[in-house]
């Protein structure tokens, strides 16, 4: 399981953004946002560097935790 902190999630759009987004690399991954805390927690197959580059490209910034 991967654990990144994202910043400028702030709304339920938010969070179906960056879900699609992690889910366009990974189809079967499972996201769980933690909006408030600005965590996002992915079990995925995918590489972190690819999940963050994903989340990047939806436009918020994104880093390991």
């Amino acid at each position: 399981m991967h654990v990144f902190n994202v910043q400028g999630m702030t709304c339920g759009h938010c969070v179906k953004a960056v879900t699609q987004a992690i889910q366009a690399v990974d189809a079967a991954a499972q996201v769980d946002v933690d909006l408030p805390g600005r965590q996002v927690k992915v079990q995925s197959e995918s590489p972190a560097e690819r999940i963050v580059a994903a989340i990047v490209e939806e436009g918020y910034q994104a880093q390991l935790a």
